[in-house]
């Protein structure tokens, strides 16, 4: 007798990203390289992408789906056509998946666009104590002051 309430198993089952989906967001991050025109215009927000992904995990076919111009269109089908997921057998049939991934633009308010045109300066402050110290001396107090020029056609100051 055949028991009908089990589910039969499938064996089509979707690729996924090695390490999964923090893998996923981990990679995306760390490989995004914000567009230069969209830095400069303040541009940020999501980029939608339709993507296939095939029988050998490879991603084929990225499509914009909703885009935001600027070039982060263009980083976004860059950093999925990067992707690699895993590898499935599916007992002969070429099976071709359909995903959507949604790539964030958010400019980090920390990090502000260098320009070549000024002189960074470094400040370090540092203490030293003698090994061998008396009661009576005290810690010596040093500031070391770096400039580096960002400019290679500007002599420095």
């Amino acid at each position: 007798m055949k028991n009908f309430n089990r589910k039969p198993n499938s064996f089509i089952t979707q690729p996924v990203y090695p390490g999964g989906a923090k893998a996923l967001n981990e990679f995306i991050v760390s490989n995004l390289r914000y567009p230069e025109d969209a830095l400069k215009n303040q541009i940020q927000g999501t980029v939608s992408v339709d993507f296939d992904i095939d029988i050998f995990g490879n991603v084929s076919a990225p499509k914009i789906k909703h885009g935001l111009g600027y070039g982060c269109n263009e980083e976004a089908i860059r950093l999925i056509s990067l992707l690699k997921f895993s590898k499935r057998k599916y007992q002969g049939v070429h099976v071709v998946f359909h995903r959507n991934l949604n790539i964030h633009f958010k400019i980090n308010t920390a990090v502000k666009p260098i320009d070549p045109t000024e002189t960074q300066t470094l400040k370090i402050n540092y203490t030293t104590t003698p090994s061998t110290s008396t009661p009576t001396e005290q810690p010596k107090s040093n500031v070391i002051t770096i400039s580096v020029n960002l400019n290679p056609d500007q002599p420095p100051s």
